[in-house]
């Protein structure tokens, strides 16, 4: 009988043995969700193995929080050990940056200047509730560079626990897109078009600032073209992407016929140009504003690449807020929201990973935009509510209309598209015309391109603070709300540039099932029983079960 069980011990331990020693050679890890959650894509894999020294991150979700920040944490504590199960040179901590009382005003200031915005939550606690303030933010660091990423998605008028699922689906992709960014060498080239009365540098500062950390970029001066527009030409063709924020000056042909080459032979461009002149600026001054056409010379070369941008400025009952003076409590001006039907609140229903499970924009006096058949791939990435108005141009635009009680009746035009990505092999718009200018290398129709146009200028344009410093885009100073345009334009840029696959990570769908509070207290004694009795009668009946066959077996 000795024997026996000694000739047990030792297969069992040959076999643990072998097994430890077949996993030297043999790394897997099993996901067994059935979403797969776990499981990195080779995207996320092939950016990893780009770390060959440590790579620190600092995660802040620690301290007191609701069940459902536990859950976010639980989440980015999993999807960091798949990452370092991968590569040991991920090194990750999670810290609590309020934790000593006497500095956390000191650190909660340094935070919001980086940029790294805390949410505030309830926390039950044996009945009493109390407020405490979060910050869903990862600070990731490889060498000498660092980058922040943001782990909660702020998903408008909805519950924390949707939130909490929206997050999760993102994890993967925040965290990969962070380690690209401070690991990878800088190869694509962006050129930004100046010369035709652009927004200043100061108003798109943070995105250029952003854009800089994973690509070359550099000014292009588009209205110097007319001295030597073969030169010019031949000079933006070394760039793999051209932006142009919203121009006030009109295009020449041989401005457009530069733009046009790049184009047709592969280059990718960013469009935020408006059809109708009038910004937020010369309102505030005077309280009211003529808004009228803005002819850039675009149209027909727009037309011809399968969109159009009308004169026409859109409403939207599902509005952004502005903040307007309303009267001065001792030496402070007081200030009110109002909802502005002239800067709409954009939620992307698209699946298309540029917009996937990203938070609203914010749009400011945009105009809609026609897509046109031309074998053109077109999708519509931006779209306002069904509840929009148009207004043709010329018109008067009046502060005083926040006073206004509107109806659904009033804008029932349906859903409007406002930004638009073109794909496929454009034909130039001088095919079959005479050329602005002699081009040996002139091609009608060349190499396949994309192309992203957006119907308002303002989407890049970032606030500056008392000391007229640049502040993080998308974030409104008035009304202290953080808006997700940067998120989408840096998306876009990833889009159009990418050569890692890592916007397609944006698609990954999580499946976070959570309890249905109303019917737990509908049904309150059969999820007691189904949670704590029947496991506890299932370990009962294991335990007689157990005993009966020990007892079987030794009796004899």
């Amino acid at each position: 009988m000795k024997k026996d069980n000694l000739k047990k011990l030792i297969g069992i331990v040959s076999v643990i043995v072998l097994v430890n020693i077949i996993g030297n050679y043999f790394f897997h890890r099993f996901d067994l969700t059935a979403d797969k959650r776990y499981t990195l894509s080779q995207t996320s894999l092939d950016i990893i193995k780009k770390a060959k020294e440590p790579l620190y991150v600092d995660v802040f979700l620690e301290g007191n929080f609701p069940p459902e920040f536990k859950r976010l944490q639980t989440e980015t504590k999993q999807i960091l050990e798949e990452f370092k199960a991968y590569n040991p040179n991920i090194i990750y901590q999670f810290v609590n940056p309020l934790e000593n009382p006497e500095e956390a005003k000191t650190i909660m200031d340094s935070f919001i200047q980086r940029g790294l915005t805390p949410v505030k939550v309830t926390v039950d606690d044996k009945g009493k509730q109390s407020q405490e303030v979060v910050f869903p933010w990862a600070v990731a660091t490889y060498k000498n560079k660092s980058t922040k990423i943001q782990l909660l998605k702020n998903k408008f008028n909805t519950s924390t626990e949707k939130k909490v699922i929206s997050s999760v689906q993102h994890l993967e992709y925040a965290f990969s897109d962070g380690f690209h960014k401070i690991t990878t060498q800088k190869s694509k080239r962006i050129a930004v078009i100046k010369g035709k009365n652009e927004l200043p540098d100061i108003l798109k500062a943070d995105f250029l600032q952003t854009v800089r950390d994973n690509y070359f970029i550099a000014p292009f001066p588009l209205d110097s073209t007319k001295n030597n527009p073969e030169l010019f030409e031949k000079a933006l063709k070394t760039f793999d992407l051209a932006i142009i924020a919203k121009p006030k000056s009109t295009f020449t042909d041989q401005e457009k016929q530069v733009l046009d080459q790049f184009i047709v032979n592969g280059g990718k461009t960013i469009w935020m140009i408006d059809a109708v002149n009038i910004d937020m600026e010369s309102l505030n001054k005077t309280g009211n504003s003529l808004a009228f056409p803005l002819d850039l010379g675009l149209n027909d070369m727009l037309f011809k690449y399968g969109v159009r941008i009308n004169p026409i400025l859109v409403k939207d009952l599902q509005a952004t807020p502005i903040a307007l003076a309303t009267g001065r409590q001792g030496s402070e001006t007081q200030y009110q929201k109002y909802p502005w039907y002239f800067a709409p609140y954009i939620f992307p229903e698209s699946k298309h990973p540029i917009v996937n499970n990203i938070d609203g924009v914010k749009l400011e006096f945009t105009n809609s935009i026609d897509t046109l058949k031309n074998g053109i791939k077109k999708t519509i990435l931006l779209q306002s509510s069904i509840y929009t108005k148009k207004v043709g141009a010329p018109t008067e635009v009046d502060l005083k209309t926040v006073n206004e009680k509107p109806t659904a009746k009033d804008y029932q035009s349906g859903s409007v598209p406002l930004g638009v990505l073109l794909e496929g092999n454009f034909h130039s718009v001088f095919e079959n015309r005479v050329l602005a200018f002699k081009d040996n290398t002139f091609k009608s129709t060349n190499k396949p391109s994309k192309m992203i146009v957006i119907s308002d200028g303002d989407i890049i344009k970032n606030q500056v603070d008392e000391n007229g410093q640049p502040m993080e885009l998308g974030y409104d100073k008035w009304t202290g709300q953080l808006y997700a345009n940067k998120e989408f334009l840096m998306n876009c840029v990833n889009y159009l540039l990418d050569d890692t696959g890592l916007i397609n990570i944006r698609s990954k769908e999580v499946d976070l099932p959570l309890l249905d509070k109303e019917k737990v207290y509908e049904e309150y004694t059969y999820v007691q029983f189904l949670t704590i009795g029947l496991p506890l009668l299932i370990l009962g009946l294991f335990g007689i079960g157990f005993t009966y066959l020990r007892k079987r077996k030794f009796a004899r």
